[in-house]
């Protein structure tokens, strides 16, 4: 399998180049898309509006796609089987993987999958972020009350969407999709 670490090292300053945060590098295996390849999943934001436009996302993934061409050109295989490429924004319902994401997001309704457990014997936990201190989650679970955990300890975080979310998130940028419901209409 191929080795997500050196992969991410090789795409951030890729990202960064372009003004962009890298949110997460993600190898999805055959059987979890459903295809014959896997996919690389890069997500990245635009850290003034936490959001990556089509036409971004666009230009990243011909960046991205440039780096790696050019590395395996110089005998650096990062991923030694067919893959797609996917390049997107986090979204509304964003993933929680940098410690400042933990910090952000304080206040919302999170799910957090542990690697192991905390309070009862529990690795899946629903409920609001309190937020993070050091390298400390901390948690108020529907089911254990207050909990927290090293950040280490997270195998997957991610925000539920609900009314208060949509109500925090910045407005999603629309410029162009006139045009495409023109083109659509053609």
């Amino acid at each position: 399998m191929a080795d997500i670490a050196r992969i991410a090292e090789v795409i951030e300053p890729e990202v960064n180049a372009l003004g962009f945060d890298l949110v997460r590098v993600k190898i999805f295996g055959k059987s979890e898309v459903g295809d014959d390849e896997i996919a690389l999943q890069i997500m990245a934001e635009n850290p003034a509006t936490g959001q990556l436009v089509l036409d971004d996302c666009v230009t990243l993934s011909h960046r991205i796609s440039d780096r790696m061409d050019a590395l395996e050109e110089a005998g650096e295989v990062l991923i030694d089987e067919a893959y797609r490429l996917e390049v997107s924004s986090p979204g509304i319902d964003r993933p929680l993987t940098r410690p400042k994401d933990y910090a952000q997001w304080a206040g919302h309704e999170t799910k957090v999958s542990l690697t192991a457990p905390v309070e009862g014997n529990r690795k899946a936990l629903h409920g609001d972020l309190v937020g993070i201190e050091g390298d400390v989650v901390t948690l108020d679970d529907r089911k254990s009350g207050r909990v927290s955990f090293p950040l280490a300890d997270v195998h997957s975080a991610r925000l539920v969407l609900t009314d208060e979310l949509i109500a925090a998130t910045r407005p999603l940028d629309t410029s162009g999709a006139d045009e495409i419901l023109e083109e659509q209409e053609d």
